[in-house]
């Protein structure tokens, strides 16, 4: 039997909790407020059952015996999330340039896939990605491979 979770958590080192929130708010993001105190952690809902713990950076180093990631010299990771339209995608990455994050590339378009990434203000990598699936299927029928 395969392994799967009902929920993911995803934990992000951030110098200022509340300054995360208010990004993340300005974007759009709801958070849960049962698992949020504004100074030490934040629980960012991404999704149904999907979210990002924003957790100051000292108060990370309680979860693990690692050295926290200097984000402007390393990628800890990425994370990719997506959008409903390929306008949708320019919406975000450009709200996010607005309200303090960076772009992290130019956009992209695969075609079937249209996507866009930005830093947040702790320099995490964000892409954004839209695929019209209806033209996947047909990209891979025309290569014979559907």
């Amino acid at each position: 039997m395969a392994l799967t979770s009902k929920q993911i958590y995803v934990n992000l080192h951030v110098k200022d909790v509340k300054r995360s929130m208010a990004f993340f708010t300005g974007l759009g993001f709801e958070f849960d407020m049962r698992f949020t105190d504004e100074k030490q952690a934040a629980c960012l809902v991404v999704g149904e059952n999907i979210y990002v713990m924003l957790l100051q950076e000292e108060y990370l180093k309680t979860f693990t015996k690692k050295e926290v990631v200097d984000t402007s010299k390393y990628a800890q990771l990425t994370l990719a999330i997506a959008a409903e339209s390929r306008e949708q995608v320019d919406e975000i990455v450009n709200k996010a340039v607005s309200l303090g994050g960076k772009t992290y590339t130019d956009p992209q378009d695969h075609g079937f896939m249209y996507q866009w990434g930005f830093y947040d203000p702790d320099g995490h990598v964000w892409e954004v990605g839209y695929m019209d699936m209806s033209a996947f299927e047909q990209m891979m029928q025309e290569q014979g491979q559907a």
